[in-house]
């Protein structure tokens, strides 16, 4: 494909988005119908349609519009490419741009240009206070590439020999002593030996460091409760050296967690119904995933005030149904992939509001500044 026909299918995955799809099944659908893509087509196309994903607004007011055709016409005026080349008309590229489309356009202002709903930027704002703006800007942009090395295998200077040998470079990320940033060849991960083997993990810097900021000791009995995929289950497990056991309201998400500790070396049970007393209770709580929506940008607008209202609600939920499986002494740890209070201090203040006997012994944000995705975690510790 020509670099205008893959912005042209990138319109045409869009307009399936703006109609109500997610992201992943338009893009899915496409490629399915599209077997004379390659892969680099398909990279290319899926980059465009979550960058522009990343910047909803900005891209709509630029473009003059909120079809695909306009919010790609966006793009290339906010990157400075010239919407000629893109818009030639010949073979499967976008048709030439009309006057009308041509005057159309304006340059974003206030929550258009920092591409937050409204109602989100308010909330931004009385949060974050002077690291707004800045938190999300960095939204606006693609997330960096990280890796977990696997203690339980191998070393991080020995996987960043691995992964060199098979033409991925990385660099050691001081957020976390088990992380790498990949600096080149981040599509070839998942095809190198060291990826295969186990010696190291796709995970976020700032989820590897929750788990480096939890009060871990050889032979604790741990449980992981909301484990989801299982990146902070094996975390722990390697943290550890030692058994974890791993719950979800949905086991469906843990169906790869087997294969992967496998993989890992790591000891990891699955369990449906926990029974306490536990050492440590890691919950990594459903969230808005405002930290994280650089990765998942669709959050971004599909969330709404009823929908965090529900979460808030399910969070606390959690917390009280967990505080049971926790012994005496032992340590509920809570956490988010959140940039807002309600979903992080807000809700440890409810905690202890709700439970004597409990106090907050650690309490920590990771901004989006600090390299990794915005996460926050409190240890609660059982007296």
């Amino acid at each position: 494909m020509t670099p205008a026909a893959r912005w042209a299918a990138a319109a045409a995955v869009l307009d399936q988005i703006e109609a109500g799809e997610p992201a992943e099944k338009a893009l899915t659908t496409w490629a399915r119908k599209s077997r004379f893509a390659g892969s680099k087509d398909r990279a290319a196309i899926r980059d465009h349609v979550y960058d522009i994903l990343r910047c909803w607004r900005s891209t709509a007011a630029l473009g003059g519009g909120t079809s695909g055709r306009a919010r790609v016409l966006g793009r290339l005026r906010q990157t400075g490419q010239d919407p000629a080349t893109v818009f030639i008309g010949e073979g499967y590229a976008l048709d030439p741009l009309s006057d009308e489309e041509l005057a159309a356009g304006h340059a974003p202002d206030g929550a258009e240009a920092l591409d937050l709903p409204d109602w989100i930027q308010g909330i931004f704002v009385n949060d974050l206070a002077d690291k707004a703006e800045a938190t999300a800007e960095a939204l606006r942009h693609r997330a960096q590439v990280f890796l977990r090395v696997n203690l339980l295998t191998t070393d991080r200077n020995s996987a960043q020999t691995a992964l060199q040998a098979e033409g991925v470079e990385t660099a050691p990320h001081p957020l976390s002593d088990t992380a790498l940033e990949v600096t080149e060849g981040a599509r070839r991960v998942s095809q190198t030996e060291a990826f295969r083997t186990g010696l190291v993990e796709l995970q976020d810097v700032a989820s590897q460091a929750v788990v480096d900021a939890l009060p871990l000791k050889d032979g604790m009995r741990c449980l992981d409760y909301c484990a989801g995929g299982g990146g902070k289950t094996l975390a722990l497990a390697a943290r550890l050296r030692g058994p974890v056991e791993a719950h979800d309201a949905d086991p469906r998400r843990m169906s790869d967690l087997p294969d992967r500790a496998l993989r890992a070396g790591a000891s990891v049970r699955l369990v449906d119904r926990p029974k306490g007393p536990y050492d440590l209770v890691l919950c990594d709580v459903p969230c808005s995933g405002s930290g994280s929506w650089r990765r998942a940008p669709e959050g971004k607008w599909r969330l709404t005030p009823d929908r965090l209202a529900a979460l808030t609600q399910t969070q606390a939920g959690i917390l009280d149904r967990v505080a049971g499986l926790v012994g005496l002494g032992g340590a509920l740890a809570y956490a988010t992939c959140s940039v807002l209070n309600c979903e992080n201090e807000a809700q440890i203040d409810g905690f202890l509001s709700r439970h004597p006997g409990w106090v907050c012994t650690k309490q920590t944000r990771f901004g989006l500044d600090q390299g990794g995705d915005g996460f926050f975690v409190a240890v609660l510790t059982r007296t």
